[in-house]
């Protein structure tokens, strides 16, 4: 906003913001201030008017000299009762005085001007009229009146006395159609007043609302009035935002905000609606302009040419609720990590008896050390294997999660080829469709050749890819495409199974949430398996998608960095924003891309 103001378009507007700006700061009474503001625009067009009139009596009967030097004596001295007003704002003391003065200039006027014969007589009026039009009361006119016969009455002494030579001329109308001209210029504000009063007694409910500042501005954007609330509010008196004020209060950040909601009533909008960090009186100690407070603010049209209504609020309850909600996601986080220690010390503690559980069951089922007295035995031991295996595969998992969302994942990065990775994982899931009629394929690219990157990592996530696809695929295709694209390393798992609907697709990729329904309770499993790979993926520096239709089968994309060799440090990076952003624990939240 620039440091003048931008002229108007409506200038009664602007000549009320401009006496408003100049009233002493210590009238705040609403009635009292708008007394004055008339007052002040009374002695300030006063001077203007008894310059004018000194020039043309001076003209005709000294010269031009000697009437620019009465113009600037006369001009002078009349600027003395507006500057008092400003200074001092001691109203009853302006007032006497402006009408004395008056009332003995108009008559050394007339008498100058060759008596009551001149037009100029006429301008007596003017101290009854203007009288009237400061205090808008009945015996402010008939005070008006009474001073106005008196200089009447004084002018006729002093007639012959001043200018004996001066006589009666036509010229002398030149002044008191100016002054009428003045009169019928004011009724605009006459208007103004009387709409003005009559919006704050249909409206008062507005400006009376507790922590609510009312504020009228014009099309520049510059305060014409403030609400008495405001000093409430913002800790200052409300003449203090007049003017750019407000803006020079705004957060320097919030000023294009500010503006904008401007620019876009200007322009036909009706209302705006914004926040905004306004500067109020800092405590003892702090810098002035080290406290900004959080307010709403609601901007408001009015009428064509009339300017824009501000409702300021205090947003406390707001600012409240951030703070509470910035609380319970620190708490939130931090039980989070708490629980991510509690399973890796659980698991920690659970994996040493289930290795030696698993390995001896193993020992006793091979049949080591003789064989069993009864066939029960090895089924016992068997089972004891299995569940052992079952739960240890648990267990692995819990920990790689944790380690995931701890931020304690560590990457290896080697060199490897992917066929014989893709292999390696088809040998070790093929186990679960040897009862199926499922057929196995794996397509990969010629092109794909030798890859950088974790190698455990990667064959840890196509193992849990295929297993789900394997599992709940009771017949048909389980296929493993990969393609270079670029640097980047394009990996599909798809399945022609029993696919997922829209819903299932919401919730998949969340640690221990699985897809319920009657073919997946067959299965055992702990909903792991996605979430551990979408971790990894992440932690890589890849990207997951996922296509699923019910009845027709899933499709997992997976795209990686292949060839981390080409940047020095690129893997580095990548590690060590994954890190980061499972330190948050932000990974678990992020959103796939999901088609059902």
């Amino acid at each position: 906003m620039s440091t003048r103001a931008t002229p108007s378009k409506d200038w009664v507007q602007d000549i009320e913001a401009a006496c408003e700006r100049l009233l002493h700061p210590s009238v705040t009474a609403g009635e009292e201030r708008a007394r004055q503001r008339r007052l002040l625009q009374v002695l300030l067009a006063g001077p203007v008017l008894a310059a004018l009139v000194t020039a043309q009596l001076g003209m005709q009967a000294t010269g031009t000299g000697t009437a620019f030097a009465a113009v600037a004596i006369v001009f002078g001295i009349s600027l003395v009762l507006p500057f008092g007003l400003i200074a001092t704002a001691a109203r009853r003391i302006v007032e006497p005085a402006a009408l004395v003065i008056a009332a003995m200039a108009t008559a050394v006027m007339i008498a100058a001007a060759g008596g009551l014969a001149s037009p100029l007589a006429a301008s007596a009026a003017a101290i009854a009229i203007e009288a009237g039009w400061v205090a808008r009361t009945r015996r402010a006119i008939g005070v008006g009146v009474a001073v106005s016969g008196a200089a009447v009455a004084a002018s006729a002494e002093l007639n012959g006395l001043i200018l004996p030579e001066a006589a009666p001329s036509a010229w002398h109308w030149i002044m008191p159609l100016i002054y009428a001209a003045t009169v019928l210029a004011r009724m605009p504000l006459m208007r103004l007043g009387r709409a003005k009063e009559v919006a704050a007694e249909a409206a008062p409910s507005l400006e009376d609302m507790p922590a609510t500042a009312v504020l009228h501005l014009q099309d520049s954007g510059e305060v014409s009035h403030a609400s008495e609330k405001v000093e409430e509010l913002l800790g200052v008196a409300p003449e203090m935002v007049l003017g750019s004020g407000l803006f020079d209060r705004i957060h320097v950040a919030d000023r294009v905000a500010w503006l904008t909601a401007l620019s876009d009533l200007r322009g036909g909008e009706t209302a705006r609606s914004l926040r905004l960090r306004i500067r109020v009186p800092a405590p003892a100690g702090l810098p002035s302009e080290a406290l900004y407070r959080n307010f709403a603010c609601d901007v408001i049209a009015r009428a064509k040419g009339a300017g824009f209504a501000a409702i300021l609020r205090d947003d406390a309850a707001r600012r409240e609720l951030e703070e509470a909600l910035a609380i319970a996601r620190k708490q939130a986080e931090e039980t989070a990590i708490a629980r991510d220690h509690l399973l890796a010390s659980v698991g920690h503690e659970l994996r040493t008896p289930l290795n030696a559980i698993v390995g001896f069951s193993d020992v006793l089922a091979n049949g080591m050390f003789g064989d069993f007295a009864h066939a029960k035995q090895r089924e016992y031991v068997e089972l004891i294997h299995q569940a052992g295996s079952h739960l240890l595969a648990v267990v692995n998992a819990i920990l790689d999660v944790s380690k995931l969302q701890s931020g304690a994942y560590s990457l290896n990065a080697e060199p490897f080829r992917l066929d014989d990775a893709v292999r390696m994982c088809i040998a070790v899931t093929a186990g679960q469709v040897q009862a199926k009629t499922v057929e196995v394929k794996a397509d990969i690219a010629e092109d794909v050749g030798t890859v950088h990157c974790d190698r455990r990592a990667l064959q840890q996530v196509l193992i849990n890819l295929l297993s789900n696809a394997m599992k709940f695929t009771p017949s048909g295709e389980v296929k493993v495409t990969a393609r270079r694209d670029g640097k980047r390393l394009e990996m599909t798992v798809s399945d022609t199974g029993i696919g997922m609907s829209a819903d299932d697709l919401q919730r998949v990729g969340q640690p221990f949430t699985r897809v319920d329904n009657d073919y997946t309770r067959q299965y055992e499993g702990t909903g792991l398996g996605l979430s551990l790979v979408k971790g990894l993926v992440r932690l890589q520096g890849g990207s997951l998608s996922i296509e699923s239709t019910p009845g027709a089968g899933t499709r997992v994309h997976i795209s990686l960095p292949a060839d981390g060799a080409d940047g020095e440090g690129e893997e580095e990076k990548a590690g060590a924003a994954g890190w980061e952003t499972n330190r948050k624990c932000e990974w678990n939240y992020d959103a796939l891309r999901k088609t059902a």
